[in-house]
């Protein structure tokens, strides 16, 4: 479904991310990991259309995507839960959803996907009036997930979605992010709790200072003594 070669970020001639090269299959739950600056959020922003590429192509179901604007990519069912959420404080919930779903004109698609991220998220639809601003983190959080969930994307972009919460809300986010997988959206994670992201995923790249260090299935890198060592502190 996505294929990366030679993707390189940078940010007045520093290159954050350098060449790098990964795919994710359809149907996957992939996880890039590292420690903070090694150039993940700065991927994620890329294969999302907010920032151009220095150079390299991005492939997006059989189609070059390369430094296409965000709006496009989601309108072919590429979205981005961004890290730190990005909700529109001053409107409420359903109006923060609503924006999710400003491509589409099926309203009563529109309208059955509403209940659908309610069902998912009941605390949301207690809150349905409530200004995004006042809600709590973890509420914020599943708001982020619910907006990008009402684009209906097919590749769903998952910027550090446990930063900042309590123990018992990161549970409930990854129990959803498992469930979305189970629907059959496929999904790129960027995380900064590695043995969680490696217990949820299939597949797992280490990233180091802009470059993929390691890539294997997520179970061996979670055996693996050096990834332990340097992202499990053990």
């Amino acid at each position: 479904m996505l294929e990366v070669t030679g993707l390189t970020v940078s940010y007045g001639g520093i290159s954050a991310v350098k060449g790098i090269d990964f795919a994710v299959r359809q149907g996957e739950l992939v996880t890039l990991i590292g420690a903070n600056g090694a150039g993940k959020t700065s991927t994620l922003k890329a294969l999302a259309g907010l920032l151009r590429p220095a150079a390299g192509r991005i492939h997006y179901n059989g189609a070059e995507i390369t430094a296409r604007p965000a709006h496009e990519l989601v309108q072919r069912g590429l979205a981005l839960v961004p890290e730190g959420r990005g909700v529109f404080g001053l409107l409420t919930v359903e109006e923060n959803l609503d924006m999710g779903a400003y491509s589409r004109r099926d309203r009563a698609e529109i309208a059955a996907d509403f209940e659908r991220i309610y069902g998912v998220f009941p605390r949301l639809a207690e809150r349905r009036r409530q200004r995004a601003g006042t809600l709590s983190g973890g509420e914020q959080q599943m708001l982020a997930i619910g907006r990008a969930l009402m684009s209906r994307p097919r590749l769903l972009l998952l910027d550090e979605p446990s930063m900042g919460l309590a123990p018992l809300m990161v549970q409930k986010i990854f129990e959803t992010i498992r469930a979305i997988a189970r629907e059959g959206v496929t999904l790129l994670l960027v995380e900064q709790n590695a043995k969680l992201a490696l217990e949820t995923c299939d597949r797992a790249y280490v990233m180091e200072s802009g470059c993929i260090a390691l890539a294997d299935t997520a179970a061996r890198l979670l055996d693996n003594p050096d990834v332990r060592r340097a992202y499990l502190g053990e």
